[in-house]
């Protein structure tokens, strides 16, 4: 290997609503766009709610859907936000869209703001992504475990999770 060798480093273009995100104050880093071209912005945990309030008041008015995922052992538990833009739909044209992506260390803090207060659709999924990840959702109404027996140990779909050799149902009486 000689001292000419360089590393090319691909740069990812900041997309309109990471623009409009910096052009009124909400910090944001651009990642790459999906699979379906739509852009996926990475937000830090305490910035969450005031961006996703500033999106909803921009036109982002409904949270398809909210969950969470695991890059692997030792790495980091991800949060994501699909918000679309409700309005009158067009035939052919396709509404916008937008991914927010909370990156959390798995053995740091797990929290993230709850978007309940925004979108009553969060209370279930919040609840799941608690459930089977960990994540706890400051400010969530009913933070309780919603697919497993409250009394469960650990976070079933983190990849580094040890299933128990045994487990004894409560008695319901």
């Amino acid at each position: 290997m000689t001292n000419d060798s360089k590393i090319i480093v691909e740069e990812k273009n900041t997309g309109p609503i990471s623009e409009w995100l910096t052009k009124n104050g909400f910090e944001n880093i651009p990642l790459e766009n999906d699979h379906l071209g739509v852009e996926v912005i990475k937000i830090i945990p305490t910035n969450l709610l005031a961006t996703v309030e500033a999106l909803k008041i921009e036109g982002f008015n409904y949270l398809q859907c909210q969950g969470g995922y695991d890059e692997g052992p030792g790495l980091n538990i991800v949060c994501f936000y699909n918000l679309i833009e409700m309005s009158e739909f067009k035939k052919d044209i396709s509404p916008r869209e937008v991914r927010l992506k909370v990156f959390l260390n798995r053995d740091g803090d797990m929290t993230v703001p709850s978007l309940y207060s925004l979108f009553r659709g969060a209370d279930w999924q919040e609840r799941e992504t608690f459930d089977m990840y960990g994540v706890n959702f400051k400010g969530h109404p009913h933070p309780k475990r919603l697919l497993m027996p409250e009394d469960w140990k650990g976070w079933p779909l983190r990849k580094d999770y040890v299933q128990p050799d045994f487990y004894e149902m409560q008695d319901a009486y």
